[in-house]
């Protein structure tokens, strides 16, 4: 009898505990991987804040989808949902989604025999499918996206086509808050090696895809992977077929050697949806001139991101000389924003903070108009180009 209750209790004690887990453990992992910098942030000047209301803001990359919280709710941590996001006066934010991250991530070296999503979907009670299978986990986020902007009443807007695009944009005239939502894939892995599956993402909305994330896959060599290959036989149809479904083909994470690979064979713009670049923060994370140059002659855009490794610094500026370096050496009409937001990042500001960005973009001496181009418009012109009809 007392053998029967110490096993019943046990067994209470283990569901009480897997209860806990599945409750606050999601949270505590987000909370502890994307957090807000400790600096108080000086104020936003008067000029910055009429410009700022005035700018088409769109940014390249956040991972949201990633993570347990309502998009339409203001959330108490991370950094993007729908209230932040009006506050913030973006007008287009692509939701990248991520289905595989190895453990002790790095920019230097690592192998993809091991992810830490699973556990993450497990607990997050994703639907058993997407346990095993990465494509099921980029399906299962693109579906929570459409699911948020069906619930939104037309205050959010998933954008698959340019006419998308152009009625979002016309929207905005007399309605500033509506907010376009466009999806993007963080590595190639998640087609689990059949160039097949490139038709469920399509048909699910995604209208960028990166060749790599942090390991070296089928595909390409990641810039943080062993070998850090170029693109294998696999990625050069790969890239041929994105161009021919007019998704767009991002770079980020992706080795020198796939990078030069894919310049010497596209033929419609390129996109690095977050990065640094080398002349402000010199690390294997981030591009150097040449690439920056070579990615800007293919018409495309480089969105610069908010974290430590990609600007070598924890605040507004440290961005704003990211942004300027690149506008000097890629040209006017190829930079971007690409924050990272809700990507195991430490950033200064969330995305209602962007206004901080703007007066720090005026502060290093951007010209207003190239600041306009930076915020968002070169992002909006890339899209005209490139959306399908």
């Amino acid at each position: 009898m007392r053998k029967a209750r110490a096993v019943s209790a046990a067994a209470v004690a283990l569901l009480v505990l897997m209860a806990a887990a599945f409750a606050f453990l999601p949270g505590l992992v987000e909370r502890r991987l994307g957090r807000l910098g400790d600096a108080t942030l000086p104020s936003v000047s008067e000029g910055a804040r009429a410009l700022h209301r005035g700018l088409l803001v769109a940014d390249l990359h956040a991972d949201t989808l990633l993570w347990h919280r309502d998009l339409l709710d203001r959330g108490s941590r991370g950094h993007v949902d729908l209230p932040r996001l009006r506050d913030g006066n973006v007008a287009l934010q692509f939701f990248t989604v991520v289905t595989k991250s190895p453990r002790g991530l790095n920019i230097e070296s690592n192998r993809a025999d091991t992810d830490d999503i699973t556990p993450l979907a497990f607990f997050q009670r994703w639907p058993p499918r997407t346990w095993r299978s990465l494509l099921a986990r980029a399906l299962h986020q693109a579906q929570r996206l459409h699911e948020a902007a069906a619930r939104s009443g037309g205050r959010l807007v998933v954008l698959r086509t340019r006419a998308d695009l152009d009625r979002l944009l016309e929207r905005r005239r007399t309605e500033p808050q509506v907010v376009g939502a466009l999806l993007g894939l963080e590595g190639a892995h998640a087609l689990e090696g059949d160039l097949r599956s490139l038709q469920a993402l399509e048909d699910a909305g995604f209208r960028m895809i990166g060749l790599a994330h942090f390991f070296d896959n089928e595909w390409a060599g990641s810039a943080h992977g062993v070998a850090k290959h170029g693109l294998t036989s696999y990625g050069r149809a790969l890239v041929a077929e994105l161009e021919r479904r007019h998704i767009l083909l991002d770079l980020a994470h992706s080795s020198p050697r796939t990078i030069d690979d894919v310049l010497a064979l596209a033929r419609r713009p390129l996109v690095v949806s977050h990065t640094g670049v080398r002349g402000t923060c010199d690390n294997r994370r981030n591009l150097s001139d040449a690439h920056l140059r070579a990615i800007a002659a293919t018409g495309g855009v480089v969105g610069i991101g908010y974290w430590d490794q990609a600007v070598c610094g924890t605040d507004p500026a440290a961005i704003a000389r990211a942004v300027r370096h690149a506008l000097e050496v890629a040209g006017p009409e190829h930079v971007g924003l690409g924050s990272d937001f809700d990507g195991a990042v430490t950033v200064p500001f969330d995305t209602a903070g962007l206004p901080h960005l703007t007066d720090a973009l005026l502060g290093a001496g951007v010209p207003t108009p190239l600041v306009a181009r930076a915020m968002g418009g070169n992002v909006v012109r890339l899209l005209r180009e490139s959306l399908p009809q």
